[in-house]
């Protein structure tokens, strides 16, 4: 089976475009290296880009992407944890000053697990992972009490804020967030609707920003 031709259609679009304005930026990064502000946890689903959420160029985002943008607890048992090891890069290394955690609608690792889904392939690696969203569950409360739509949405949201908690079990990255170098943020964006929602630490509730021009976008005429 051949290389995709549409990848390779789609990368000269990119040498044509994006690298012929900045190809001064692509040299000056690797000359001195990437220096990221902001790392973003974010879901691998392909709808949920934070680079392209976020009109990020080159440089601007260190992103880490899995099943559900999950971050497990802290766990120095001597295992490879890629999620852990990312942290530990970007705290150490790049020294990044915030830490976003991506959530989204129809989340389909979310999915699976409200519903049970059952295993894919014998090792059940999707069941396991998603597992570490308990906690979110629990917090969650029943499904009865709520529509299947909003149960879901209310526990993408949970999952979001259990793996901001669980940054906090890491004792390095904890140091830093309490001494203010390191902040940390939830966010959920809507795949249908295209509206980002921050989570307001205050009262804990996911807001939308940027209202007004998400709404002129969606009263626009389209035809």
């Amino acid at each position: 089976m051949s290389f995709p031709a549409h990848l390779i259609d789609g990368y000269r679009a990119f040498l044509v475009s994006r690298l012929r304005h900045e190809q001064d930026r692509y040299r000056a990064l690797s000359e001195r290296g990437q220096s990221p502000q902001v790392m973003v946890i974010g879901c691998c689903d392909s709808r949920v880009s934070p680079e392209v959420i976020f009109d990020a160029g080159p440089g601007e985002l260190f992103v880490v992407r899995n099943v559900a943008n999950i971050v497990p607890p802290y766990a120095p048992d001597g295992q490879a944890h890629g999620v852990s090891a990312a942290l530990e890069f970007g705290i150490a290394a790049l020294k990044i000053k915030h830490i976003v955690v991506l959530g989204h609608a129809q989340c389909g690792g979310v999915k699976a697990f409200a519903e049970d889904a059952q295993p894919l392939t014998p090792g059940d690696f999707i069941g396991q992972w998603m597992a570490l969203m308990a906690p979110a569950a629990e917090k969650t409360g029943p499904k009865g009490s709520l529509s299947p739509a909003e149960y879901l949405t209310r526990l993408e949201q949970a999952n979001v804020v259990n793996s901001l908690n669980n940054l906090m079990t890491f004792p390095r990255l904890r140091k830093v967030i309490e001494r203010g170098e390191v902040a940390v943020h939830g966010a959920y964006f809507g795949v249908a609707t295209g509206q980002l929602s921050v989570r307001d630490e205050a009262s804990g509730e996911f807001l939308p920003v940027a209202q007004e021009e998400h709404a002129r976008l969606f009263a626009t005429p389209r035809f």
